[in-house]
């Protein structure tokens, strides 16, 4: 149950990430484009902890 929890406030809160994106690109608010910029960094830390761990274990993607 904890675990259902957790991933529903985690996929509520990526969601809400991705709405601010948008909205900031259409020029929303300051706290938008403040959400949008740290959810666009997490994307990008995400991103390049997979390319390393894809290169650690030795896949060609």
């Amino acid at each position: 149950m904890t675990v259902l929890v957790i991933l529903s406030v985690v996929v509520v809160l990526a969601l809400a990430g991705c709405v601010c994106v948008v909205w900031a690109s259409r020029g929303g608010p300051r706290w938008v484009r403040a959400v949008s910029a740290v959810t666009l960094g997490a994307g990008e830390v995400v991103r390049r902890a997979s390319i390393r761990s894809n290169r650690n274990n030795g896949s060609d993607d």
